[in-house]
Formats: structure tokens, sequence, C-alpha cells
């Protein structure tokens, strides 16, 4: 679907290049000033071939030209002012006959640009807000990240921001902002309690291999076993094993086409009605052009089936397969599906636009997306990362680091870990998005560093996350 008012692409890597300030601009110019060429004599094969490949392999030249197609009934471009300028991406007022636009782009060494945003209303600069923190600098380090943070914070639809480090079997931790928004006095600590989206997958995956653990099942086993008559007899679903579902490989779409059909769907809440019943109507019939294991494909619903057959193996709610599996054994005690109203209170959730919104709720596919956590607990989690294993559930999480897949051009996944070399350490990283926030975790066992960022607005912290955990990776 394209939003009119809010149209946007955006490629984050995991490396960025670096020039100096005056070359960024130059570079940055010379690629918008083909672009506007491009656009005014309506050639968009030739705007698309101005992206770098791992830009077009995340966007695909259809998509993109519906993007550019939208403004070519504003007329030609008349003039681009520079408007706006963060690193390596520069922002230009374009303006048309009748109205003006805002375009981002980042550009490389190749004038290729890797990041491209277009917006329907131009970019109004606004005032500087103040950013509430307990943040004490003293390293090098520490201004990094509080210039980042800042950075992030500067956009007025943000709300609050809760950032951990390990460093050098050292713990610091920055908090910024009003975990209700509007409440000066609101700032987060270390125990207040985000929606962490899809780092839920990680979760997931340590209860999947828990019972491997406990030679319950096997990784290679069919999923056709657990699941109802009338749908273990799919023949596609028998040739789904648990390890395509944990490593994104089954086949399966992103969302089943049938979640905006289920009783009562609320698209600020769309998982919250999504059941079993409707969960198994669709799998009982659903086919794919690619067989299972062939290619990696992004999925909620097979996160959200793993963590429903899960449930069925164990009889146990996915609520409470993650407090006795994992929260209470490793002593994280704010990680769970369903808060105790008497003793636990969640930050305030906050679309794009700044505007309050709901918390989702799940029910059939929890397992994609259903916990909320805190910094504290996921500074604990990272640290257990690290320990050489002793125990069933250490060995659990060793297991779900593991290669299973091979995603070109340089990332491995594990169950549910993506997993990049950088500086000869692994690193292991996820991150996560709701409608009202947005988080992420990367460690480095072999330097037993980490990262945790979580936010109370669904503004991504993606790129602020890459950034400081590039900074960690380079700074002894």
């Amino acid at each position: 679907m394209i939003y009119k008012a809010f149209i946007s692409f955006i490629l984050i890597l995991s490396s960025l290049p670096i020039f100096g300030q005056s070359s960024i601009e130059d570079k940055n110019r010379i690629v918008y000033n083909r672009i506007e060429y491009f656009f005014n004599t309506q050639q968009t094969d030739s705007i698309y071939a101005l992206a770098t490949e791992d830009f077009q392999k995340q966007v695909s030249s259809s998509d993109f030209g519906l993007i550019i197609q939208y403004f070519y009934q504003f007329g030609k471009i008349k003039e681009a002012i520079p408007v706006s300028a963060n690193n390596n991406i520069i922002g230009y007022n374009i303006v048309f006959p009748n109205k003006t636009s805002y375009l981002q782009l980042a550009v490389n060494d190749d004038f290729k640009y890797y990041g491209f945003t277009i917006k329907d209303e131009p970019y109004i600069a606004v005032e500087a807000k103040d950013i509430k923190s307990n943040v004490t600098t003293t390293t090098t380090l520490d201004f990094f990240v509080d210039s980042i943070a800042k950075t992030y914070l500067s956009n007025p639809n943000t709300a609050s921001l809760s950032i951990g480090i390990i460093h050098n079997n050292k713990i610091n931790t920055f908090f910024y902002g009003e975990s209700i928004k509007g409440d000066k006095a609101s700032l987060p600590t270390g125990s207040s309690i985000y929606e962490v989206g899809s780092i839920s997958k990680l979760f997931t995956s340590i209860l999947l291999a828990d019972l491997v653990e406990k030679n319950i099942i096997s990784l290679d086993d069919s999923i056709a076993k657990y699941l109802p008559d009338s749908v273990k007899t799919n023949p596609y679903i028998q040739k789904i094993t648990f390890k395509q579902l944990a490593n994104h490989t089954s086949g399966l779409a992103r969302i089943p086409s049938n979640l905006d059909k289920a009783l009562k769907y609320d698209a600020k809440n769309p998982y919250a009605n999504y059941t079993r019943k409707e969960l198994y109507h669709y799998l009982k019939s659903v086919q794919q052009t690619t067989e299972p294991g062939e290619m990696y494909e992004y999925s909620n619903l097979g996160f959200g089936l793993l963590g429903d057959i899960i449930s069925t193996i164990t009889r146990k709610s996915f609520d409470q397969n993650i407090k006795e599996t994992i929260s209470m054994p490793l002593g994280m005690t704010n990680t769970v599906e369903k808060l105790d109203p008497k003793t636990q209170k969640m930050v305030g959730v906050y679309n794009t636009d700044g505007t309050a919104t709901l918390a989702w709720d799940f029910q059939a596919l929890a397992g994609a997306g259903a916990l909320k956590s805190t910094t504290n607990d996921l500074l604990r989690f990272a640290q257990y990362q690290f320990k050489m294993p002793e125990s069933n559930l250490e060995n659990a999480l060793a297991l779900t680091r593991q290669f299973t897949y091979y995603l070109p051009p340089n990332t491995d996944i594990g169950l549910a870990w993506n997993m990049n070399m950088s500086n000869d350490v692994i690193t292991y990283w996820h991150n996560g998005g709701t409608g009202g926030s947005s988080s992420f975790i990367a460690i480095v066992p072999d330097l037993k560093s980490a990262i945790v960022v979580l936010s109370n607005s669904a503004n991504s912290v993606d790129d602020i996350s890459i950034k400081i955990l590039e900074k960690l990776l380079n700074t002894k």
C-alpha cells in the first residue's frame, strides 16, 4: 500500500561510507542533479539504476516505480533547496509548480545512493526540544552515545530512549526523555518496561532450542506432527521443519493473508484478535511457490506458528513458557508477555507522528513479537550469552547462535539471530518494532560486549544502534 502523506524507502547498511563533509555534499548533489534530470524527463528506470545493488535487493523496481509515478503528477522539479544534513544523508525541499516535497539521499563513494526517502510534505525545521537525561559523559564512547541519542530525540515525534552498553566488562546505561510524553518527571530507568517487538523471536527460538536440548524434538523434525489433522494433511506444511521456521526459510509469508479478516481486527493492534482458529484455517490450504529451505523470507507468521506449536507441545501458554523456561531462571523478572497490573506498568507508546497509540496484544502469533522487557533485563540476557554453557538452558542459548543458513552478501542466520563478521569477531543482532516502539540488541561474545536500545516511539532506532555498535567495536 502507498501512503500518500508519507512515502519512504530507507535502506540501512551495516557499514556506512565515511568521508569529509564537503565531499559528502558534493557527491550527494551530483547524484541529486542526475535524479532531478531523470525525474523531469520521467525516466524512472534511470533513477532506479542509480541505486546500489543492496538497495535494489531490498526495493524492487516495480515498487520504486509506483512511488516515483505518484510524484510525477505534480509536474517538473523547479528547484531543490538543501535543508538538512545528518552524517552521510542530505535532505532537500524539492519545489514543484504548486507544492513542495522533501527528498533525503544517502550517497556512497561510487556516486550511488543507498538511502532514498521521499515525503509528500516539505521539511520544516523545528525548535530543538529540551531533552532530559541522567547521563554523565566521561569517555569518548559516552560522548558518542550521548550525541547519537540526542540526535534521535531531536525529532519532536520521539519520546524516550533507554540505552545499555557492556564494554570492557563494564555496564553503562543512558536514559533520556519522557516515558510518558508530556510528563517531564517520567525519565525512564533500567526497569522501565518497553515493547520489544521482534526481539521476542530470540526468546521463541530459545524455547525451541530448549526442547531440542531435552530431546523432545529435533530441529529437522517436520512440524506437521504437532498440528491438527485439517492442517497436517497439507503437503506443503509436511515439508516444513522447526529449523526452517526459526531461520525464516519455511517459505511462509511475512504475515498471513487473513490477518485483517479476524473478528474485530484493528490496524492499530493488528495481532490482537488473530486466534488459532484463523491461523489453522489459513495453514490448511496455504501453498507457496518455493520449497521450504530454498530461500530466506522474513516471516512473522512462521515465528508465530513456532510459538504456537511449542505451546501445543508443552501444554502451556507462550507467556508461561517464557516465564518458566527463560525469565525466572535468568532472573529477568520484567520480561513477559502479560504484565501484572499490580506490579508492572509499561511506558507510553507513540506512533511515528508522535501520537499516543495502542500497545500490541497477541493471541496465536505471540511468538513473533509479544514480549515486553527492560534495559536491565536485556543486559542480563546479553551477559548470559557470554558464559560457557553449564546448564540445559545455557546450552539452548548457545544452540540459537549456531549457523543454520547463509544470506548473501554477508549475513549468517542462526535460530532467529542475524550474524555478521566485523573486525574479526562475530556480532549477533536483532531488531524489533511495533506500532509504538522500536528496539535493537546486539552481542559480541568474543569481546563480552553488547548494546541494547529501546524507544517508546515507532521511529526506528536501527540507524543509531548500528552507529553505536560500530563505535563500540572500534573502541578499546
